[in-house]
């Protein structure tokens, strides 16, 4: 039976150069492989030993990636290794098959979210009521299935997250703050459910899962098994389970250490 890898790539696998956490002297810094430009500008790397172990596992294992990226975000990267043939974007909101979202997939979504959650405009209109111009520099509306504004964190009120963390559980919502940005997500919105069914329809008996912020927590926790690296909103809050690993790595380095597991966790599941 095959290994599904099911992996967030934002700060878990490929990372802004804001992200990247070169503490290490420049001499001795990690040769880097660009896999995103967006408007001509180099946007999101990785180091080449973890470009080379993600081609193997793309051979080892069904690779997923996992991400709250819309579609047109998600189809910008250029990973390496074979093309995935399922995709898990808009946090589980669009399931992609060979490049194309799964119709079927997305109406059972959103009639879920439409019977069990405040309405997306609802949550839009606090977010742009309540949210200060001083500190706001974009308001989003993903998919049309969630929000998230964009936010200069040094100005961030940290009661203000905290508030609208409040304000959004009280109507069938999650808020998540990962670097820049703070998103307002559906409860039933997750990468878990996304998943289960890809791992429904590919047979696969041991599920794989890596993820640094809140909003993977329910992916790791769906999972057989998983890591964190040693930053974002799920180290930060020291967040673990019994079948996660909480590895020390940061920034860059972290996510060649969870390639490195995945694959160790896949060669020693396959005869």
């Amino acid at each position: 039976m095959p290994v599904l890898v099911a992996s967030d790539l934002d700060r878990t696998l490929i990372y802004s150069p804001a992200a990247l956490a070169l503490t290490m002297p420049d001499a001795r810094a990690p040769r880097l492989l660009c896999v995103e430009v967006h408007e001509s500008r180099p946007l999101s790397f990785m180091t080449e030993t973890a470009a080379a172990l993600l081609s193997d596992l793309g051979d080892a294992a069904v690779f997923v990636p996992t991400t709250t990226r819309t579609r047109k975000q998600y189809l910008r990267i250029n990973l390496p290794g074979p093309a995935p043939k399922y995709a898990i974007c808009a946090n589980g909101g669009h399931l992609m098959v060979d490049g194309v979202s799964d119709l079927d997939w997305h109406a059972r979504v959103t009639a879920r979210l439409a019977e069990e959650c405040a309405p997306l405009e609802e949550v839009r209109e606090h977010l742009l009521d309540c949210a200060d111009p001083l500190w706001v520099r974009k308001h989003r509306v993903a998919e049309d299935l969630f929000a998230y504004l964009v936010v200069e964190r040094e100005l961030l009120p940290e009661e203000w997250v905290k508030d609208l963390a409040v304000w959004a559980e009280n109507r069938g919502w999650t808020v998540s703050l990962q670097g820049r940005k703070i998103y307002a997500v559906p409860k039933p919105l997750t990468k878990s459910a996304a998943m289960r069914e890809v791992a429904r329809r590919t047979g696969a008996e041991l599920t794989l899962a890596a993820g640094d912020s809140l909003l993977d927590a329910d992916l790791l926790l769906a999972a057989d098994r998983g890591w964190r690296p040693g930053h974002g909103e799920l180290a930060d809050a020291a967040w673990t389970a019994p079948q996660i690993a909480a590895l020390p790595e940061r920034g860059v380095l972290a996510g060649e250490r969870i390639l490195r597991e995945f694959l160790r966790a896949t060669r020693g599941a396959t005869p």
